[in-house]
């Protein structure tokens, strides 16, 4: 790839990722009195998520089959996005469980201390200060567990191996 092509495709992620992050701090999680619009935003919560686990599935799948190249270090920005995206997804149902079902987190109020929370999961170090305490929030963090051990994980072992190789 092209350094100038290079440069571009990685200003391009950090835009995304910008762009990501702050979905992550705007988008709206008060509860919806309408029925209707409760189902249509809980469908577009679950949509969103399945959309992002195959992107980010895809990423991973396509980095490890990726010959060397241009197209690797795309591939290679592209799941580092979709990676800040898984991220922000279960940090974003984190905090919406936290903030319709009082009682299901410990310690978890505001947006900072989901993205904390699933930070602290993700990299299993878990300090004990939030942590799932109701069923519900349980059931989440065992699905964002399980995609974090399966597809989180090996993405960003690809990521930095790559990026180890490469200095």
């Amino acid at each position: 790839m092209a350094d100038g092509s290079c440069r571009r495709e990685r200003r391009r992620a950090l835009v995304a990722c910008v762009l990501l992050v702050l979905a992550f701090f705007l988008v709206p999680v008060e509860p919806d009195p309408n029925g209707l619009r409760l189902t249509l935003r809980s469908a577009g919560t679950l949509l969103l998520v399945v959309t992002v686990a195959l992107l980010v599935t895809g990423q991973v799948r396509r980095q490890l089959t990726a010959p060397a190249g241009g197209a690797e270090v795309r591939s290679l920005i592209r799941l580092a996005v979709a990676l800040v995206a898984g991220l922000l997804v279960f940090a974003l149902a984190d905090y919406v469980v936290a903030y319709s079902r009082p009682g299901q987190f410990v310690g978890l109020d505001t947006r900072v201390d989901a993205l904390y929370f699933t930070l602290t999961t993700l990299t299993t170090v878990g300090y004990g200060d939030v942590h799932a305490q109701g069923q519900i929030a349980r059931v989440v963090v065992c699905v964002q567990m399980a995609f974090s051990i399966g597809v989180i994980a090996t993405g960003l072992s690809i990521v930095v191996r790559q990026l180890t190789q490469r200095r």
